[in-house]
């Protein structure tokens, strides 16, 4: 893969807005998940998530259009204006007609679509807004981008669990050396802190039930792990060749080089006991590339928090690097704010980015006890200086999802 430059980030996180914030929060481990208070979420066996708190401080978004669509398009759009922003663009001066708009999530919109159903039980056809068939699904936050922005270009949605977000980047780079578009925003967006939306999660048996100690259920890798915590929340990039990041004189947060991605195909929801699918995936994505595992400084990983996930993860890790994981740190800096599903692999990608910028390791907290069958050189409950050339970036998602992203500093 020849190199596509990733030259502004948007943030909307349990963690804050502001990427000055987002890091500052990411590098001192402050917890952000917390007991869901949005609805009574009493009779839910997970009663605990990270929110999004400063959406209304940072929204571009008038009241007339709040009406008509879900929060998760809502965050999208924030998410996009700051990445535009960071970036620099100025589109008025940019071929619309060559911007693409790749965007991942897991549920859809699922407040607006809550809301309307009830509506409909209780008022009939006639209370049901005429917004509801296009507020919730999956792409519809692409085609608000869209509008606002008059973006016309190639531009797809990905729907793949949990890996839906690193999916969509990663179409998104592997589209920009095809020659099809200029520049692409991408990324991902979930809400998924609604009661329908945490039912249908709670049903995966994958969530925490630690709801007494909400900011530190959340402990991949740890011996009395029980599962991740829910967040809500966006992360946007803006892709570009690295020659035309540079011909604009952009600033370069760290450049996309390989990308890998498999299906394990051994259960619907659960991944391959041994890890091989994840395997195959690590390694193409280096590969791709054009790296040796050993040239891999830091593994930003998927960290579900189960115990099946959190040990084929170690196992694929030390089968890639063949008994020199220890020698390569890595962490779950999503147990700082919580799982976002869909989104977790945009926020993956740019707390990433922020680690090679300032040259330190985001720590997963809440270890207490890490579980000696996860023997890998985790950086743990606090971060560490390291000089990060090259960093891989895991997602995984239900029904044996594999995929691996490496970033390269530029």
């Amino acid at each position: 893969m020849d190199k596509i430059a990733i030259t502004g980030i948007g943030i909307v996180s349990p963690s804050g807005l502001d990427k000055r914030k987002f890091w500052s929060n990411i590098k001192s481990g402050r917890s952000a998940v917390e007991k869901i208070t949005r609805f009574d979420a009493s009779r839910y066996t997970s009663q605990v998530a990270g929110h999004v708190h400063e959406l209304d401080v940072y929204s571009n978004v008038s009241s007339r259009l709040l009406k008509k669509i879900d929060m998760f398009s809502h965050m999208a759009l924030v998410g996009t204006e700051l990445a535009l922003q960071d970036a620099g663009l100025d589109l008025e001066k940019e071929n619309l007609d060559r911007a693409g708009i790749f965007m991942g999530n897991a549920l859809g919109g699922w407040l607006f679509a809550e809301t309307e159903l009830r509506d409909l039980y209780i008022e009939g056809r006639e209370g049901v807004s005429p917004f509801a068939a296009s507020a919730w699904f999956p792409a519809a936050p692409q085609g608000q981008i869209s509008i606002r922005y008059k973006m016309k270009g190639y531009s797809k949605t990905v729907v793949a669990d949990r890996a839906s977000s690193l999916q969509a980047i990663a179409y998104g780079a592997r589209t920009l050396n095809r020659g099809k578009n200029d520049f692409i925003v991408a990324g991902g967006m979930e809400a998924p802190v609604t009661p329908y939306a945490l039912l249908c999660c709670q049903t995966s048996g994958a969530l925490t039930q630690n709801n007494e100690n909400p900011s530190t259920a959340y402990r991949p890798f740890d011996k009395k792990r029980d599962g991740f915590a829910i967040a809500e929340g966006a992360g946007i990039v803006i892709l570009e060749t690295n020659e035309r990041a540079q011909k604009r004189n952009a600033h370069i947060y760290a450049n996309i080089i390989g990308y890998g991605t498999t299906t394990d195909g051994v259960h619907r929801i659960d991944p391959d006991s041994n890890g091989a699918g994840l395997v195959s995936a690590i390694t193409i994505a280096l590969n791709n590339a054009r790296l040796k595992p050993a040239d891999i400084d830091y593994i930003c990983l998927d960290g579900a928090g189960t115990v099946n996930g959190d040990l084929t993860e170690a196992k694929a890790i030390k089968s890639v690097f063949n008994g020199a994981s220890k020698n390569v740190i890595a962490s779950a800096p999503k147990s700082i704010f919580g799982n976002m599903l869909g989104a977790t692999g945009a926020l993956d990608v740019i707390t990433t980015v922020l680690a090679i910028e300032h040259e330190m390791v985001p720590p997963t907290i809440n270890i207490d006890e890490k579980d000696p069958q996860c023997d890998i050189n985790l950086c743990v409950n606090k971060a560490e200086e390291k000089n990060i050339c090259n960093a891989l970036v895991i997602n995984r998602g239900r029904g044996g999802i594999n995929c691996a992203l490496v970033l390269q500093k530029n």
